[in-house]
């Protein structure tokens, strides 16, 4: 294999859209922490579920550009846990469910942002 670079019209350009991560490895290191992404999101506001994932794929510069149906069994479970309520709004003649933390939920998100930031420092240790 030659160690001599590859010339500018054949290197891959680190843009958001081909630095996307394939949808199984984003669902495979999501596990665990798309409930903290989605308290994270609706930390700044209430939102419906679409408005949600668009706020994670905005976010994460395209890398969570996650299916919609993604999301709703995480809301689901959020909310039978206590940590969201939800309510029926109208938007432009659409019925959308929408979602909000609770005390519970602030809570949760603010503990959670602690133990993955020492999380966080621990791998850049080892990694360094």
């Amino acid at each position: 294999m030659s160690s001599q670079p590859r010339p500018s019209s054949c290197r891959r350009r680190l843009t958001p859209r081909n630095a996307r991560y394939n949808l199984e490895r984003v669902n495979e290191e999501l596990k665990g922490h798309l409930d903290s992404l989605i308290l994270a999101v609706l930390a700044a506001e209430p939102a419906h579920g679409y408005a949600i994932l668009q706020e994670l794929k905005s976010r994460s510069g395209g890398a969570f550009d996650l299916p919609e149906g993604t999301v709703y069994p995480a809301l689901h479970r959020l909310e039978r846990a206590g940590l969201l309520a939800s309510g029926w709004s109208s938007a432009s003649g659409r019925k959308r469910r929408v979602y909000r933390l609770t005390r519970r939920g602030r809570t949760r998100l603010e503990s959670r942002k602690v133990e993955w930031r020492a999380f966080s420092r621990a791998v850049d240790a080892v990694l360094a």
